[in-house]
């Protein structure tokens, strides 16, 4: 049940993560579209009212000047300084003439949208009155009438003249405050711009220390459950180890006591009954062969009593089971099994030097069947509040044993019963190394577990 609440929460967890992912994708999709869009109006803005505005405003100016040209050309015709007829100047105004012609049109193209459209109607209306009035000008100076075309000059055409200066200029004023609104509307939109960025990243601020702030508690609460739970594997370990133990010492016992019982007492009958045979009777080896086979049988269910439950831990300490069974691991294994005990001597109670003693045995029993080290140490070290139990091989190391694992497991958990620390490490010089260091006080000394 409980490991289903946590899928459960962890489900949810990852829904509400998956959620405010979402969340950020479209709130970035979003600004990211409104602020591709404000671009796009300010690249239109920029492009049709500014860009067309300036060429507008350079057409003006170009037109400007050619009527500041015809001014002075009439200013020349007026003065009369110059000997020549009025006629001379008619190839100058033709040449403006042209010049004008192809700017009016090219700034009526590119005229802005908000111009009213009388004035653009005004300056075309005006110039072509003022080039009429040159033709007439013209024209009377050709028939001889120079004085006339003076005085039309300066009642008629000068005036015209003027008259299209300041339509122009006028056109050049409202391109200019048409060109401020414009840098003006540009001002607001790299406000704005910079508005929402920093709305934006405050958000996204806001969104990240919601979400890390999340992301938090849940890691809380699900390493708090994750620590629960280990503490409850860890104690259900713990009651696995205390009940092999009872098992073992159970069997041990019922093998001790009940099937040595009968063997030591079939070997008896055997023996009995081998007496009364005479010596040359063929069925009296055959009793002892069979009474031989009944004493090898005895000895192995010692053996096997004594591996499951080592009495000698009870009956004689620690250190005399250990060095007891080193001596049957050497005669089994054939391993070169060296045994060196230093330091103050602790005497722990049977509960806790049982684990001890599986500590030795499992770690033992890796180096037999994994290590291919024919040579092994066991170090026991007295410290003055700690014992330290070492095992140490020559062989190819952790790196390539296999199934080791639950064996390291075991032996972790047994270390954790007496308070103590398992470390297991791969040797420079090659080889392994288990050491196991259990403080040694009055509970340890109990075998007891605070």
């Amino acid at each position: 049940m409980k490991l289903r609440n946590q899928r459960t929460e962890s489900a949810r967890v990852g829904t509400h993560l998956l959620a405010g992912f979402a969340v950020t994708l479209a709130a970035v999709a979003l600004y990211s579209g409104y602020t591709v869009w404000q671009m796009r109006g300010l690249e239109k803005l920029q492009d049709e009212i500014i860009d067309r505005n300036r060429s507008d405003s350079l057409l003006l100016l170009r037109i400007e000047n050619d009527l500041n040209s015809l001014g002075l050309a009439m200013r020349d015709m007026l003065d009369g300084s110059e000997p020549y007829p009025l006629t001379a100047y008619q190839a100058q105004f033709r040449r403006v003439r042209g010049d004008l012609e192809d700017a009016v049109r090219r700034e009526a193209a590119l005229a802005p949208a908000g111009r009213d459209v009388e004035q653009g109607r005004y300056l075309t209306t005006s110039l072509r009155d003022f080039w009429d009035a040159s033709d007439g000008l013209f024209a009377l100076a050709a028939n001889g009438e120079e004085t006339k075309a003076r005085e039309l000059v300066r009642v008629s055409l000068d005036a015209r003249r003027e008259a299209l200066t300041t339509t122009v200029s006028r056109l050049l004023v409202e391109n200019n405050a048409t060109e401020q609104e414009a840098a003006a509307r540009i001002r607001a939109v790299y406000a704005g711009v910079e508005r929402n960025v920093y709305v934006f990243a405050a958000a996204m601020a806001a969104l990240i220390l919601a979400a890390g702030v999340y992301v938090a508690r849940m890691n809380r609460r699900m390493f708090a459950e994750v620590a629960a739970l280990s503490a409850r594997r860890s104690e259900l370990a713990q009651q696995l180890i205390s009940m092999q133990e009872s098992t073992f010492q159970s069997i041990s016992r019922e093998l001790h006591d009940d099937f040595g019982q009968i063997l030591t007492a079939i070997g008896t009958m055997l023996q009995r009954a081998s007496r009364r045979m005479d010596e040359n009777e063929p069925l009296r080896a055959d009793l002892r062969e069979t009474q031989q086979t009944v004493q090898d049988t005895l000895e192995k269910v010692r053996t096997l009593s004594r591996a499951l439950h080592p009495v000698m831990i009870e009956e004689m300490g620690l250190e005399s089971a250990i060095e007891h069974y080193l001596a049957g691991f050497r005669k089994q294994t054939g391993i070169a099994v060296e045994y060196e005990k230093t330091g103050a001597a602790h005497e722990l109670a049977a509960s806790a030097g049982i684990h001890v003693y599986r500590v030795m045995q499992e770690a033992l029993t890796n180096v037999a069947k994994h290590s291919q080290s024919k040579t092994a140490w066991v170090r026991l070290r007295g410290l003055p509040d700690a014992m330290a139990l070492e095992v140490e091989d020559a062989g190819v190391g952790f790196g390539s044993a296999p199934g080791g694992g639950m064996g390291l497991i075991s032996m972790r958990e047994r270390a954790e019963l007496l308070r103590g620390r398992l470390e297991h490490e791969n040797r420079n010089s090659g080889g392994a190394l288990v050491r196991l260091t259990i403080p040694v006080d009055g509970r340890a000394e109990q075998g007891l577990r605070p």
